[in-house]
This record gives structure tokens, C-alpha cells and sequence, in this order.
């Protein structure tokens, strides 16, 4: 009886985890302990109904993991910083990696710039955003030019 207990215990606490997560994290564990807590309540012996939590888990992980992340996980959008990396702008402020000087705008935003190449940038050149080093952007000549 105090095997099953646990089973419920663990079941619990297996739910509450999944409860409070977007993702699918310890469900899995939660119908282990479900068939682990089954087999208690028919009188198993312990060491079945470990072999049945760690069967259960790890056999549901395996075949439905995969679906999960495939079909179910939601599309992951560029944001914020991530979304400024190959954008297009202007140069708004001489880029001169050597007197560390240099803007460009982006969209609306204006942002601190470095030339990725090392070589200076004039004001108005159209540009491409290389990457993000905390505030600032690494930037080449764009070859096409960008919509302003």
C-alpha cells in the first residue's frame, strides 16, 4: 500500500512539472508512474512495478518525442536581435572601425555600427547587417539596395 503512495506522490508531482511548462517535459514519467501505480494497486511485486515506470517512461519518450518535436512544437519566429541580422539599411554617421565611430539606421532604429571588413563606410552607403555584438551592428555594402 505504501508503494502505491508513492506512485501517486510521484504521478503528482510528474503532472504538476508538465502543468507548469509550455512543453511536453515530464509527462512521459507521469504515465510511468501511472502504470507503476496500477500495478501496485494489483499487488505487483516492487521490482515490477519499477521495471514497469522505467519501461513505460522510456518507451513513450522514445516513439513520441519525436512526433512531439516535429508536429506539435511550435515554429520558432526570428525576434528582436535575432530578426536585425540581414537586414538593410543606410549609413547615417561615417562608419571608421579605427576611430570607433559609425550609425547606421535600421528600419526606424537607429543603431551603433562597425564595418565587419575593417574598411570605412560613407555616409549613405546602403548596407546589410552581418551580425549583433551586444548594442552594436556588424555591417557590409549591401549589393542590392534595401527598401527604406
Amino acid at each position: 500500500m505504501w508503494y502505491a503512495l508513492i506512485w501517486l506522490g510521484l504521478l503528482v508531482a510528474f503532472l504538476l512539472a508538465e502543468g507548469s511548462t509550455v512543453a511536453l517535459v515530464s509527462i512521459w514519467f507521469a504515465a510511468g508512474s501511472l502504470a507503476a501505480l496500477i500495478a501496485s494497486l494489483l499487488g505487483a511485486p516492487l521490482w515490477l512495478q519499477i521495471l514497469l515506470f522505467v519501461a513505460v517512461s522510456v518507451g513513450l519518450l522514445a516513439m513520441l518525442r519525436p512526433f512531439v518535436r516535429k508536429y506539435l512544437r511550435p515554429r520558432m519566429s526570428r525576434t528582436n536581435v535575432d530578426a536585425v541580422v540581414g537586414a538593410q539599411g543606410f549609413v547615417t554617421e561615417d562608419i571608421d572601425n579605427v576611430a570607433a565611430s559609425g550609425q547606421v539606421k535600421l528600419g526606424a532604429m537607429p543603431w551603433t555600427a562597425r564595418s565587419t571588413s575593417g574598411e570605412p563606410i560613407p555616409t549613405g552607403t546602403r548596407i546589410r547587417v552581418d551580425r549583433v555584438e551586444g548594442v552594436k551592428v556588424y555591417v557590409s555594402p549591401a549589393e542590392e539596395p534595401a527598401a527604406v
